[in-house]
């Protein structure tokens, strides 16, 4: 949208000046919000110019923002994002698409594209986005940085727009798992001290594994030596998820496909999981934004106005299912992992698509994506992405996920493991080939 320096990022720049004093917990951090929040005196453009051309300048600025203000950061202006935040891919046929800072050649990730272009290029300190499918958790691991999707309705959704409130969370971004934590602690309130407590249990989905192109002992293997270092090899355990959940979500049955899909690995009850949550989504899309649409008749871009189109043409059947599978997964989880126990699956299934791939050619990738992003958004569980470092020239991730309101106790296990992954990337990064 603006100079090559700024990686295409930003909307536009301002600055919002923070409290000011050494004792603040984000004292003299920077941070960037997604063109979904609500900043006092600016309009929120969601994305696309025509929204931003029928909208009025936000009258007050989202509590989130002043949260972080509060606590001594300085907002340096909005990113770029999807249109709609309706995509995982991050590409804008109307801003341009923010680049890749690690790699140039592949697509940034979305909707929260800008603000994760921002921390990874290392323009701001940190930065907000939202996660409905999975905006933040998809660019985090695309550019190489930490991404936490927070418990469902932990944070605030008051002056951020609402893509499908069921799935909706304000989710941040940072490059170094303490930044990460500190603003968690403002954004989540938590209580100043809290000691880290031990997991009871890190169980590692197995057939999830089974969905990324990167061989299984790339991905697991740095973070399975931490664990094993930190707590003992008696903490890890296995797990096939889908078996779980087909057994533990009854009502998953309505969408369970009768097609037969031998000749590409799928996760049956998993990719009936994201059947129920992209309807879910659209449906409640649909009755946000439904009559905006029918009425302006906005310009949007390809891939993205399909799933807008078949949104309009959503009715509520099945919808009551939906919540019903809400609770079930989140039932089951909540008995398989327990208090403190931590779920280890791949944050997306593979290195990040090029620029402009046709979209049909991304329907695989895209499904086997919102098959690992729906344990989290569906359950309502908080997760976090966490890079680590280059495989074959691509940024590589891994994600943990923890019981709904265990934000502090992942915020923790992330800071406590990162010190061991750390001495370990190098050793993933000099196996590339």
């Amino acid at each position: 949208m603006e100079t090559a320096s700024d990686y295409g990022a930003f909307m536009e720049k301002f600055t919002l000046p923070p409290n000011s004093a050494p004792s603040l917990p984000l004292n003299s951090l920077t941070f960037a919000v997604k063109e979904i929040f609500d900043v006092e005196g600016y309009v929120t453009g969601f994305g696309n110019p025509d929204w931003a051309r029928t909208h009025t300048v936000a009258t007050s600025t989202a509590p989130t923002v002043l949260a972080l203000l509060r606590a001594g950061a300085t907002c340096v202006g909005k990113t770029v994002m999807d249109e709609m935040a309706y995509s995982i891919n991050g590409e804008n046929i109307h801003y341009g698409t923010p680049r890749n800072p690690c790699a140039p050649d592949r697509v940034p990730g979305g909707s929260s594209s800008g603000s994760a272009v921002a921390v990874g290029a290392e323009l701001v300190d940190f930065s907000l986005g939202t996660d409905t499918g999975g905006s933040v958790r998809v660019p985090a691991s695309y550019c190489g940085i930490f991404g936490f999707r927070p418990s469902h309705g932990a944070i605030s959704e008051s002056g951020v727009i609402p893509m499908s409130q069921s799935f909706d969370t304000v989710g941040w971004f940072a490059r170094d798992p303490m930044i990460l934590s500190r603003v968690g602690g403002v954004i989540l309130q938590l209580p100043d001290v809290a000691p880290p407590i031990r997991p009871t249990c890190i169980i590692i989905a197995e057939d999830c594994f089974q969905l990324s192109s990167t061989p299984f002992d790339v991905v697991t293997g740095t973070v399975i030596q931490a664990v094993e270092k930190l707590y003992g090899g008696d903490v890890l355990k296995h797990e096939i998820l889908g078996d779980y959940v087909k057994t533990n979500v009854p009502s998953l049955k309505h969408f369970m496909s009768k097609e037969n899909t031998d000749q590409i690995y799928s996760i049956p009850s998993l990719a009936a999981l994201s059947s129920a949550m992209r309807l879910l989504q659209r449906y409640e899309f649909k009755n946000n934004h439904g009559e905006w649409i029918s009425a302006v008749k906005p310009d949007l871009g390809p891939g993205i106005s399909e799933r807008v189109s078949d949104a309009l043409r959503t009715t509520g059947e099945n919808i009551d299912i939906c919540y019903s599978i809400k609770k079930e997964l989140h039932d089951a989880l909540a008995a398989l992992l327990g208090d403190f126990g931590a779920l280890m699956i791949p944050t997306v299934p593979g290195p990040p698509p090029k620029l402009q791939t046709n979209t049909s050619d991304l329907e695989i990738f895209r499904a086997r994506a919102f098959s690992l992003l729906s344990i989290a958004g569906v359950s309502g569980f908080c997760q976090v992405s966490i890079p680590l470092g280059m495989y074959n020239n691509l940024p590589l991730s891994i994600s943990l996920v923890a019981r709904h309101g265990a934000d502090r106790f992942l915020l923790h296990l992330v800071e406590s493991l990162y010190d061991s992954i750390k001495d370990r990337k190098q050793h993933i990064t000099e196996h590339k080939l």
